[in-house]
């Protein structure tokens, strides 16, 4: 399936979007987890802060959770992805999730706004995209949603709306906690300097001894002196 609409749709509404909602409180937790998600990171490629928001998504940030679907990592999973398990912590659960199942993650390479929340809503399902409509999953607390969940695997309800924080919501938040959290890809013009006038070379001037100059002016004098000898 191509994804390029969905990513250019993404972008813009990241430009767009206005938060509705505060989620601070759930931001700094996420930030102050940052050494934990850098980890994974570290074994996967996947920014730290996408991390984040997909293990506040999928299981309101419990560490006993695995971030591939919310279910006990300590224990074969049930739900999608299902039979994935058990693992011995948190970390060897994610790296799993980003590395072994759909869409693999860790093989995703566009990290810009419009990729990133691609590969976000892509780890959720494209169920959201298929209907035409923005997904919860990333634009819950913004004015970009207004109603509608899939409230189990393949159950969509239109009349539900998601209390949820959405990931690009989440990111906003993180972002203002944390000014290191930024997109890939984007353009930053490196300042004008002013152009200074270029520097007047001032060559000194070449005086004729016998014109306009002291020596001019003492060698008259001695030739006077000479001629009346």
């Amino acid at each position: 399936m191509d994804l390029t609409p969905l990513k250019a749709a993404n972008a813009k509404r990241w430009a767009e979007a206005k938060v509705t909602r505060n989620f601070t409180g759930i931001a700094r937790a996420l930030v102050a987890s940052k050494p934990r998600y850098q980890a994974v990171e570290a074994k996967t490629g996947v920014p730290w802060f996408v991390i984040a928001v997909i293990h506040e998504r999928e299981s309101s940030q419990n560490w006993g959770r695995s971030l591939a679907q919310g279910d006990p990592w300590d224990r074969v999973s049930v739900h999608v992805p299902a039979g994935r398990g058990p693992f011995i912590s948190w970390e060897a659960a994610a790296i799993d999730a980003l590395v072994n199942c759909g869409p693999y993650l860790a093989k995703h390479t566009d990290w810009s706004a419009g990729g990133a929340l691609q590969a976000l809503e892509a780890y959720n399902g494209l169920g959201y995209y298929k209907r035409g409509i923005p997904s919860p999953y990333l634009w819950s607390g913004t004015d970009q949603y207004k109603s509608g969940k899939y409230v189990a695997d393949g159950q969509f309800n239109a009349g539900v709306i998601d209390p949820q924080p959405g990931c690009a919501t989440l990111i906003r938040a993180m972002m203002v906690l944390d000014p290191t959290i930024t997109f890939t890809g984007l353009k930053i013009e490196p300042p004008v300097k002013p152009s200074l006038p270029k520097p007047i070379e001032v060559k000194p001037s070449i005086t004729n001894p016998s014109k306009g100059s002291i020596g001019g002016f003492i060698a008259s004098i001695l030739s006077a002196i000479f001629k009346r000898k």
